[in-house]
């Protein structure tokens, strides 16, 4: 098998299967918004919330992925449905919540997932590239966090959203775009979990660190194999991991939870760094590859 099409993440098979600890009903009758759903972690979190009794709805780029992702969850017997969604576009992200109310009736828990980097020498970044991954991250995170706010305030009703980030306390190469865009939504999501914990809306972020997911492609083999040493556990983790980490935030269990940072890295922001695009020689010491 080629390195181009080599699979890597969890399948949905596997995220059916993966041990559930918390209650099968702990989300039951709630609604879970979850952008960029057809993806890695956004593909766990929503198997895992789905698992918990909430009716789930995804949004991404890609029909096709989206519709493999529903089909899947409703012939295990949940409650799925998905919708096409650019979150760049803030008329889209506002269209979007007022179907999804007309639909639903309610919403009650928004999973921010959807963004997309690439690995370059940020000295090489493009206009063009940059404004890519920060208008998706950074302002597609806004879009859909201010519009969903607003959304409960005016329904009198709180809200619970969890922001996928990425570690951002210790070295991370060669995805300077995403790390300012993830970096600039920490930084917002602890300013509003204050101005909006009168609403009864709280805000926080998931951060993984090395995470094994189907968008492990874009990445070189030689710069894989060094993510397993990037943390004292000596491994990666998974969506599944994640997804339980979301769960917890979104669940009872993170009720008294608001503007925090959830590190699941392996205590890699404790331990040193990541290079995205391979270890330059500059830096390279005895016995690195």
């Amino acid at each position: 098998m080629t390195d181009t099409v080599r699979k890597f993440g969890l399948s949905d098979e596997d995220l059916a299967a993966q041990k559930l600890v918390f209650a099968a009903d702990a989300m039951q009758g709630q609604v879970a918004v979850i952008s960029g759903g057809a993806g890695g972690i956004g593909r766990a979190v929503a198997w895992h919330f789905a698992r918990m009794g909430a009716r789930i709805v995804v949004t991404g780029r890609k029909q096709e992925k989206l519709d493999e992702l529903v089909a899947a969850l409703t012939a295990a017997g949940h409650q799925a449905r998905s919708e096409v969604l650019d979150v760049r576009s803030r008329e889209s992200v506002d269209d979007f919540w007022t179907r999804v109310w007309e639909v639903e009736g309610r919403v009650d828990i928004l999973v921010n997932s959807a963004g997309g980097q690439f690995p370059q020498a940020a000295i090489d970044y493009s206009p063009k590239g940059w404004d890519a991954v920060i208008n998706t991250n950074l302002n597609g995170t806004w879009h859909m966090m201010q519009a969903a706010a607003q959304r409960w305030r005016d329904a009198g009703q709180g809200g619970n959203i969890v922001n996928i980030v990425v570690v951002t306390t210790h070295g991370l190469y060669g995805v300077a775009h995403t790390v300012a865009a993830r970096s600039g939504v920490i930084g917002l999501s602890r300013s509003v979990a204050v101005e909006w914990a009168p609403l009864g809306i709280r805000v926080n972020c998931v951060a993984p660190g090395a995470i094994e997911t189907d968008g492990w492609n874009v990445y070189s083999e030689a710069a894989r194999t060094t993510y397993s040493r990037s943390n004292p556990m000596m491994r990666v983790g998974n969506s599944w991991d994640v997804a339980q980490a979301c769960a917890y935030l979104a669940a009872p269990t993170g009720n008294f939870v608001t503007g925090e940072v959830m590190t699941v890295d392996g205590g890699g922001q404790l331990w040193g760094e990541t290079w995205t695009t391979g270890k330059p020689d500059y830096f390279k010491t005895e016995g690195d590859t």
